[in-house]
């Protein structure tokens, strides 16, 4: 059910501010444990998550000095066959997980020594990788230039759809009883003693509840209604992205390559799409589509795959990331009572939902949260102090 510019209060047992992955992952999983829970977002289901390209890679997004948070995306992982079965089986339809794998190429001898230093760090933690020479590489994904150096099989990373997640995510929610409200969230309402109550949004309504959650993504930050300091640390990372189209598909599995340094992926999709990723740009807000951006992106995509030259572009897209300073998620109780935050989580909101979802639950039931999310609290002065990349 859909509930617009209601004019007076509506009270339920959970108010989530933000309808994007992990908001609609907490609201489903909450609803399903019998909660009455309304979300509150102008477009459910179009942010981030919607420009995303779906990847569950624990292994590929585990860096130098991040060893906690490498932990904590091997966990989520864990998470993905599970969840996926049961939206699937709670929608009656596909989402498009595909445990498949993914094939990690490097274009230069340069680029391959620093995929090497990589693969060393990631099989440190637990990431199971196996190297392969050039002909290994092509051997799996013919289409691939021969020009490449070599690469990996990394088995344990896979990908969803996520068009097709947060639409399943959300019939599942309204099948489970969530309300959703079309309208942006501007505070939080605090009472008398300082706890939070609910929410008001930019039309005015009230939303009375029992506990509030802000998943927000790179906006949270900028709710009123309690001070500032509240809230974690989380900016805006743009990100382009594209996504191309041809009569078959051109690779069977995700490939990621490193292309003069640079990172780009391509992930084949069940349509016959190929979604082509992203930069990385430190710009605000921004969200125009910039030529140079998308030049860079076709180019090292075509030194990776030059077949691509033979698809049509059928979209470009920009998104914007949820970045911390860590690069690390805030999930937990704030120092307001009542108010919790699941925010931050960069690029890694689709992999991390289902483990972020249990560990919101966790905390209504003043239950502990999964261990891998426990060094990832909700404090602003936490980042500084829980060493996320020394894994002290």
């Amino acid at each position: 059910m859909v509930v617009r510019n209601l004019g007076n209060t509506v009270t339920r047992d959970v108010a989530i501010a933000g309808g994007g992955v992990i908001g609609l992952a907490a609201a489903w999983k909450l609803g399903l444990g019998g909660r009455s829970v309304v979300v509150c977002d102008p477009d459910p289901g179009r942010g981030a998550a919607w420009v995303a390209a779906g990847m569950l890679a624990p292994a590929n997004e585990a860096f130098f000095g991040e060893e906690l948070l490498a932990h904590l995306l091997l966990a989520g992982a864990a998470r993905w066959p599970r969840f996926a079965a049961e939206l699937e089986d709670s929608i009656g339809s596909p989402i498009g997980f595909e445990p498949s794998g993914t094939v990690v190429v490097a274009c230069d001898p340069s680029d391959r020594a620093a995929l090497d230093r990589l693969l060393e760090f990631r099989q440190s933690v637990g990431a199971e990788s196996a190297r392969l020479n050039a002909s290994e590489c092509r051997r799996r994904i013919p289409a691939l230039s021969p020009a490449i150096s070599g690469g990996a099989e990394v088995p344990g990373d896979h990908q969803v759809d996520n068009r097709l997640l947060v639409s399943g995510l959300l019939r599942a929610c309204r099948d489970a009883g969530v309300e959703f409200i079309a309208e942006r969230v501007v505070a939080v309402e605090l009472d008398r003693g300082g706890s939070a109550t609910g929410l008001r949004t930019e039309a005015g309504t009230t939303i009375a509840a029992g506990a509030v959650l802000c998943a927000m993504g790179w906006r949270t930050g900028g709710l009123g209604g309690v001070p500032p300091a509240v809230w974690p640390e989380v900016r805006p990372v743009k990100g382009h992205i594209l996504r191309l189209r041809g009569p078959e598909p051109i690779i069977p599995r995700t490939i990621r390559g490193l292309v003069r340094g640079r990172a780009c992926y391509l992930v084949p999709r069940r349509d016959r799409s190929l979604v082509v990723g992203a930069t990385v740009e430190e710009m605000g807000d921004d969200v125009r589509v910039q030529a140079g951006a998308v030049h860079t992106l076709l180019d090292d995509a075509r030194a990776l795959v030059p077949g691509i030259d033979e698809l049509e572009l059928s979209e470009c897209s920009v998104g914007l990331r949820p970045g911390t300073p860590d690069n690390g998620p805030y999930v937990g109780w704030t120092e307001v009572p009542r108010l919790a935050v699941a925010a931050g989580h960069y690029r890694n909101g689709i992999l991390l939902a289902p483990i972020t979802a249990e560990a919101l639950g966790a905390l209504l039931d003043d239950r502990p949260v999964p261990g891998e999310l426990a060094p990832f609290g909700a404090s602003p002065r936490s980042a500084a102090d829980r060493h996320v990349g020394t894994g002290r």
